[in-house]
């Protein structure tokens, strides 16, 4: 139950970001709720794609969509009347980023998959909302930019498989490792923390 309750809080921040990211685009309040749909049902579909859960979560529990539409909404009237703090997309996109990669590895393991195959499906699911958000709203991915992001999800997604085989609690790994992604990523974009860039002779 805690599971679900934290992966409909990942939609509505996620749907969050998304229209964040659509404050300089004019679009209209349509065109906007279609990107922060995208954004929070792009990682958790591709999950269900991959390890063939049919049907779809949203499919089968509308109360996503509904969740969605209340969040969008809820930021595209906040913003028609104050201006949101300059972190605000960042803080959004963290949030959505360890409750997804996090929900994603949980899920994976619990179909029976290794560690190692929950760690890129978590990480997938995390980042792949972002990405068509990003696409669609013409900026530049945040996966492929320098700061810490795909990296975080690997890093917190670690840390919650090392807690369950060290014998920790389900539910405390899980928040732990949420919070490794959500403070990984912060801590990224807040001290421009980034991985060595290659470059050639």
């Amino acid at each position: 139950m805690l599971l679900y309750y934290l992966d409909l809080a990942g939609v509505a921040v996620f749907a969050a970001s998304g229209i964040l990211a659509t404050r300089d685009r004019e679009l209209d309040w349509l065109g906007a709720i279609v990107v922060a749909t995208l954004t929070a049902i792009g990682g958790g579909t591709l999950r269900d794609l991959l390890l063939d859960r049919h049907p779809i979560f949203w499919v089968v529990d509308t109360t996503y969509l509904l969740v969605i539409v209340a969040s969008a909404v809820a930021t595209m009237l906040y913003l028609q009347w104050r201006r949101a703090p300059g972190f605000a997309f960042q803080v959004a996109d963290a949030l959505g980023l360890a409750l997804f990669a996090l929900s994603g590895a949980s899920l994976t393991l619990a179909a029976g998959f290794a560690p190692l195959i929950a760690v890129l499906m978590g990480t997938m699911t995390g980042v792949t909302g972002g990405i068509l958000r990003d696409i669609i709203t013409a900026h530049v991915p945040l996966i492929l930019r320098r700061e810490i992001y795909a990296t975080a999800a690997i890093g917190g997604i670690c840390g919650y498989l090392l807690l369950l085989w060290l014998g920790v609690p389900e539910e405390t790994a899980f928040v732990v490792g949420i919070v490794l992604v959500a403070g990984l990523r912060v801590l990224g974009f807040r001290w421009g923390l980034h991985l060595p860039t290659l470059k050639g002779r």
